[in-house]
């Protein structure tokens, strides 16, 4: 049985975007990439998940779908919540991959609180194939794990380039509200000027108006 795993990474930061990924494992793999490391993004070192990451896009069919800082604002905007924002990205992936390949069961790291009305949801696209959505899913389901990895490797990669781009201002840090080196980075700008790499909808910059 073909699997795709569905995860994240990038949902809370306040600087640089939000990517969405899905990778294809069938079930006879799963052994393999549990002997190469395969496990949650978050209990990986970057450069590990830059290893891994690149392995599992040469083995298997995968997506990712990156929503820029200012794509979240003008959603959010337009009265589009978080939530809906990661389900449009998720949605594409399901329906790119389906482009490509065949799968048989669909794994998400649900990012409803419920994640039964995520299933539901996802079962009205995709009809006859098996869906299962579960909080800390990349932490179970080796697929998922795949995907938290090239998820998190494309954002790390995301994030360097910006770090180059703008260093003369200072470091960006790792784009989270509670990140010192974020927080000073963002206390470089009123909260017109910000630059289009901030979430200018998050509470943390709304709070430097």
């Amino acid at each position: 049985m073909n699997v795709l795993g569905i995860d994240e990474a990038g949902r809370g930061p306040v600087i640089g975007p939000l990517i969405v990924a899905g990778v294809i494992v069938p079930e006879d793999k799963n052994n393999v990439l549990e002997r190469m490391g395969v496990k949650d993004s978050k209990r990986l070192t970057a450069t590990r998940r830059k290893v891994l990451s690149r392995k599992l896009k040469n083995m298997f069919e995968w997506e990712t779908i990156e929503i820029t800082a200012a794509d979240i604002d003008n959603l959010r905007a337009n009265g589009v919540n978080l939530n809906d924002i990661e389900k449009i990205a998720m949605n594409k992936v399901i329906e790119n991959l389906l482009e490509k390949t065949t799968y048989e069961k669909i794994i998400i790291d649900s990012l409803d609180v419920k994640p039964e009305r995520l299933e539901e949801e996802v079962k009205a696209i995709v009809k006859d194939i098996e869906v299962k959505a579960e909080h800390k899913a990349d932490d179970k389901y080796i697929p998922v794990a795949a995907a938290s990895i090239i998820a998190k490797a494309e954002r790390d990669a995301i994030i360097e380039e910006l770090k180059k781009e703008y260093r003369k201002i200072g470091d960006i840090g790792s784009g989270y509200p509670s990140d010192p080196k974020t927080k000073k980075f963002l206390s470089n700008y009123s909260f017109n000027e910000m630059p289009i790499i901030v979430r200018k909808s998050w509470q943390t910059v709304k709070n430097l108006k």
